[in-house]
């Protein structure tokens, strides 16, 4: 048995069933480029857990966040277990730790049928779709064609009722589970009537997250974002472009599932924007009775959309226990909002600050560098623009393109004098240009986070700026702004690069890890 020691003196005991024909094991891979892995555990695989449990499998969970000996722990686990599949969910960046452990297995188990999901296949067949509709250049398709040729079965789209048909013993090499006619896609009464994800295969306790001193942890009440801002993936994709947004009633009960189960009293709203539920309002009305049910006070935290975002809203959200609100604003540039298609202008971001403010709430700025058309000019309005509206906190990124946005999907290929290809995207409203290199993702650690220290050179570059003046302009923006404000972050010594967005730092290191 392995045990991974959590950081708040929980065990993550992770259940080997031996020579079973209906074992499963699914990895959570590790992801180095944050600061605290630990922070938010990872819900879908647990809801693929569940369906796994519910369909009468023996289902594991090995949760390598924050674990930085994870090859070690990975060897030990598939040494001491065998299993008939294994399942790994990964992100894009995440991707050349997912081809370690992909090596890995295929030596301790060779026989074990592996099958790939999650976010990187689905925008990687999204983008391929979109290649052989458009006869574009094929790279989504080249990746997507080395996937299937690593994977016994490679999953796009929803995992929970397509795991089934992937651990079956006469499963397709791919299952298309990313399109709304498709057979393993699940509808809004689907995800309505699904059990609330496994918590109880991973170590909950070792997750660290506070809002306001309140020991929180992470729930999700609706799946999916209808806006379509070019720098984010899944424009393309249904399982994360339409909304499925959960009754009030069932997430009311979750949390109050998770207070009796877990003690907590602190929840962060992992919706992509909390304001596009039309119910919203009736939502925080059902967080304050709840509350006054139980005679205990709850504090919250959760994304809205700047534009959607009024006195009413915010008011509530302070009655109900939110304290701090998160939005994507992206620039302070006015032609930046236009060419990335965010719908809300400078003067909506700062509305939705003042609002926030006026009513008790803390703004978290999640700013991003490097769109099409970035200047020193678009910069230094962004950083006018936050000391003019003073947030509470920022986060400063450099736009990567992934697979399933624009920058990647609509990018063309331009061979340069000495042979290098070069892929451009130019805004169809503005004629504005982002340019990137070759991206190889399954072997470089390719994210838009990072220490602005240790970040050196972007991996993309526009007409006015290069990849190491966004770099270090990102650098620059990040700790002026915080100075000026009086906004302070405690980094700690660790192997890992940068807070998590919405995390505090205190990774996990090697001395955590135990066997038994």
């Amino acid at each position: 048995m392995i045990f991974l020691t959590g950081t708040v003196g929980g065990r993550n005991r992770v259940h080997l069933n031996k020579n079973s024909d209906t074992a499963v094991l699914l990895i959570i891979p590790p992801s180095p480029f944050l600061l605290d892995e630990r922070v938010f555990p990872n819900l879908g695989v647990l809801h693929v857990a569940r369906a796994l449990e519910k369909n009468g499998n023996n289902v594991s969970v090995l949760d390598l966040s924050g674990v930085a000996a994870y090859r070690k722990v990975l060897k030990e686990c598939l040494v001491t277990s065998s299993f008939s599949r294994i399942g790994i969910s990964a992100t894009t960046p995440q991707m050349p730790h997912v081809r370690n452990i992909t090596k890995i297995i295929r030596a301790e188990q060779p026989a074990v049928r592996i099958i790939l999901g999650g976010p990187h296949v689905t925008l990687i067949h999204s983008a391929a779709v979109k290649e052989k509709k458009r006869d574009l250049a094929g790279r989504a398709r080249n990746e997507l064609d080395g996937l299937l040729r690593l994977y016994d079965v490679v999953v796009s789209g929803d995992g929970e009722k397509a795991i089934l048909a992937a651990v079956d013993e006469h499963a397709p090499s791919f299952i298309d589970a990313n399109r709304r006619d498709a057979e393993f896609y699940m509808s809004k009464s689907e995800i309505e009537s699904a059990p609330l994800p496994a918590r109880h295969l991973i170590d909950l306790e070792s997750y660290h997250y506070f809002i306001d001193e309140v020991r929180a942890t992470s729930l999700i009440g609706q799946l999916g974002c209808p806006f379509s801002c070019g720098f984010c993936g899944g424009r393309e994709s249904p399982c994360f472009r339409v909304p499925r947004i959960r009754t009030t009633g069932k997430v009311i009960d979750e949390i109050e599932y998770l207070f009796r189960r877990y003690g907590f009293t602190g929840y962060m709203f992992y919706d992509d924007e909390l304001n596009v539920n039309p119910h919203f309002c009736e939502l925080l009305d059902a967080l304050i009775l709840l509350q006054r049910r139980l005679g205990r006070e709850f504090r919250f935290r959760g994304f809205v959309k700047a534009e959607l975002f009024n006195e009413a809203q915010a008011e509530k959200m302070y009655a109900a226990g939110f304290r701090w609100i998160l939005s994507g604003f992206e620039s302070g540039a006015p032609r930046i909002l236009t060419t990335i298609r965010k719908r809300a202008t400078r003067e909506d971001n700062t509305r939705c600050c003042t609002t926030a403010h006026k009513h008790g709430l803390k703004v978290k700025a999640l700013m991003s560098l490097g769109h099409p058309g970035e200047s020193s000019e678009t910069i230094a309005a962004t950083e006018e623009w936050l000391l003019r509206s003073r947030p509470d906190d920022i986060d400063v990124t450099v736009i990567t393109p992934y697979p399933g946005t624009r920058y990647y999907d609509d990018a063309v290929p331009v061979t340069g004098q000495k042979g290098k290809t070069c892929w451009i995207y130019k805004d169809a409203a503005t004629g504005d240009r982002l340019m990137s290199g070759e991206l190889d993702f399954s072997n470089s650690e390719i994210y838009y986070k990072g220490d602005p220290a240790l970040i050196v050179n972007a991996p993309t570059w526009t007409d006015y700026l290069s990849g190491r003046e966004l770099a270090q302009m990102r650098y620059t923006l990040y700790n002026d702004v915080r100075k000026e404000l009086g906004i302070t972050i405690e980094y700690k010594k660790a192997r890992n690069t940068y807070d998590h967005s919405m995390g505090q730092s205190n990774p996990i290191t090697d001395s955590s890890v135990k066997t038994a």
